[in-house]
C-alpha cells in the first residue's frame, strides 16, 4: 500500500500520478508496465516512485484495492428498491449497477479484469478475494433462491454460481465490443453510452435467459 509520503503529496501532484498509474496498468499487461515510464510521464525521478510505493507489485495491489473499494461505494450509492425478494429482480439491479460502474470507471474495471485473467504476481489472499469472492457471493445467492422457492431445486448451486460469475465478469467487455464502445470514448465522458436502448435490451435478454434456465417452474 502507498506510504505516508504518497498521501502527503499535494492533491494535484498525487492526482496526476494516480491518473498515470491507472492509464499505464489499464493499457498494459503487468509485466509490461514500466516504472521508469511512469516516473518520466509524472515528471519525477524514478527513485521518487519508491518513496511512494515499495515496488511495482505494491502499487498494483493498491490499484486493485482501490477498484474494489470504488465499486463497493458505487453500489452502495444506489441500493435496489425494496421488492418481494425475487432473485431475478436483485440480479437485474446488480447487473445494471455493475455495468454502470464499469462504464463510469473503465480503467479501474480493466485493471480488475486483468487481475482475474492475467498472470500477475498477486498474494494468495488477494487472488482469493478477486477470483473467488464473487463466486462465493453468487453461490450464496443461488442457495438462498432455492431455499426461498424462487429457483428450481434441481439447480446445482456451484454450476449456477459459475454461470452468474462468468456472465457478470464478461458482460461489460462483451457490450463494449459488440457496440463498438472504446475505453477512450468512456474516458471522454461516454459513460452515458450505458443508457443506449440496445444495451439495455441486451441486459434484459441476459436476465431473461438466466431466468428461463434457473427459475422454479410452476407445476
Amino acid at each position: 500500500m502507498p506510504t505516508a509520503t504518497y498521501f502527503n503529496l499535494p492533491e494535484e501532484k498525487r492526482s496526476r500520478l494516480l491518473d498515470i498509474l491507472l492509464e499505464e496498468f489499464a493499457a498494459n499487461d503487468y509485466k509490461n508496465v514500466s516504472i521508469g515510464r511512469v516516473a518520466e510521464r509524472a515528471g519525477i525521478a524514478k527513485g521518487s516512485f519508491y518513496q511512494y510505493f515499495a515496488d511495482k507489485k505494491d502499487c498494483y495491489l493498491y490499484l486493485i484495492q482501490l477498484g474494489m473499494d470504488e465499486k463497493t461505494a458505487f453500489l452502495r450509492q444506489a441500493p435496489p428498491a425494496e421488492h418481494s425478494g425475487d432473485l431475478f429482480f436483485q440480479l437485474r439491479w446488480l447487473l445494471e449497477a455493475g455495468m454502470q460502474y464499469q462504464f463510469s470507471n473503465p480503467r479501474l474495471a480493466q485493471i480488475s479484469y486483468k487481475a482475474l485473467f492475467d498472470d500477475v504476481p498477486l498474494p494468495d489472499e488477494t487472488l482469493q478475494v478477486i477470483r473467488h469472492g464473487s463466486y462465493a457471493y453468487f453461490r450464496q445467492m443461488v442457495q438462498a433462491g432455492v431455499a426461498g422457492g424462487t429457483l428450481d431445486p434441481q439447480v446445482d448451486a456451484d454450476t449456477a454460481a459459475f454461470l452468474l460469475n462468468v456472465t457478470f465478469t464478461e458482460l461489460g467487455r462483451y457490450l463494449m465490443e459488440r457496440f463498438q464502445i472504446s475505453p477512450e470514448h468512456l474516458l471522454a465522458g461516454g459513460a452515458a453510452s450505458f443508457q443506449r436502448d440496445e444495451i439495455r435490451r441486451t441486459i434484459d435478454q441476459v436476465i431473461t435467459v438466466l431466468e428461463q434456465g434457473l427459475r422454479k417452474k410452476n407445476t
